[in-house]
């Protein structure tokens, strides 16, 4: 029962993965958006191998709790991603979770155990998003 969770941005997807029995989560990588064929075969890929049934995907909800325009581009994009999915045999379950605050709880967790230089390389380079992504899956299985 491992799940995939993901922090989907403008520029990165991070992606974090949860042991088989969902408890323990880790940030898995960031994966640089490209095409949406070549962003899903590569989200595809680590379905795979990880033998992921189900992704959280962070849904950017405004502190107020309305939808916005970026929430509404991540609902177009997860599910083209479940058709996706679906088209190549691979159905998961998906869940959309409250995303306000996982970045800057990311933040916070890089300013512990980074230097300054290392967290501005991790901004660089998506691991943030990826720290963000294993924020979001932790707060689903604490919070289901």
């Amino acid at each position: 029962m491992r799940m995939m969770g993901l922090d989907v941005g403008e520029r990165w997807v991070g992606v974090a993965v949860s042991d088989p029995l969902g408890i323990v989560v880790r940030p898995l990588q960031a994966l640089e958006r490209s095409s949406k064929a070549e962003d899903f075969a590569a989200i595809a890929d680590l379905v795979a191998e990880y033998e992921v049934t189900t992704i959280v995907v962070g849904c950017p909800v405004s502190l107020d709790g309305t939808e916005g325009p970026q929430a509404q581009r991540v609902d177009a994009y997860v599910e083209a991603l479940v058709a996706y999915l679906a088209v190549h045999e691979q159905p998961v379950d998906v869940v959309m979770w409250d995303e306000r605050y996982t970045t800057v709880e990311a933040e916070e967790i890089m300013r512990q155990q980074y230097s300054e230089k290392a967290r501005r390389r991790a901004r660089s380079n998506g691991q943030i998003d990826a720290i963000a992504a294993a924020v979001i899956l932790q707060s689903y299985l604490v919070g289901r």
